[in-house]
């Protein structure tokens, strides 16, 4: 396998991005084959065009993981995300952790964690948070090795639906200026 190159996005990843969370996103939710509301929320959540407004969005950043010039995961952090079950200040949200199902368990989940992280502190988070779903027990097994403590179990909810979820955060070191 050729190395893995961490970068930010840019405004050429739009299409490649878009197709990858779709496939990661089906690969993860649609474990019982898709239907409607599945469909509907993969199209409208990586339309091209939604993931460019987020590639250009100042508060989000999204960094991807390359190998051989092929996408192969992404990490979407937002900074200043407050969330109801967590009371610390200057709080940012890993919104996703995308790996491609055959480049799982090589460490390019950890090494984007590692990169978001450092995105997460040095714009001033103190504490970065994720949801997990609950039928995803790989995701459920890697934050707590990852230093991440459980803070509650919060409810998605996605066209119509409802969905158990974990909550996880983790304190970052501010870096001095």
């Amino acid at each position: 396998m050729s190395a893995i190159l961490l970068r930010d996005a840019t405004p050429d990843d739009a299409l490649c991005l878009g197709v990858l969370g779709m496939q990661v996103f089906l690969d993860t939710y649609a474990t019982q084959g898709i239907r409607g509301s599945i469909a509907t929320e993969v199209l409208e959540a990586f339309a091209p065009q939604v993931m460019a407004r987020l590639i250009a969005d100042p508060g989000i950043s999204l960094l991807v993981a390359e190998s051989n010039q092929h996408l192969v995961g992404f990490a979407q952090v937002k900074l200043n995300a407050c969330h109801p079950m967590i009371e610390a200040p200057d709080v940012a949200e890993l919104q996703r952790l995308y790996i491609q199902e055959r480049f799982t368990g090589l460490g390019i989940g950890y090494q984007l964690l590692q990169a978001a992280e450092q995105c997460a502190t040095l714009g001033g988070a103190s504490l970065l948070w994720a949801t997990v779903w609950d039928g995803n027990k790989r995701a459920l097994g890697f934050y707590p090795r990852r230093g991440y403590g459980l803070l509650g179990s919060p409810v998605y909810t996605f066209q119509g639906e409802s969905h158990g979820n974990r909550l996880f955060g983790k304190a970052l070191g501010v870096t001095a200026i």
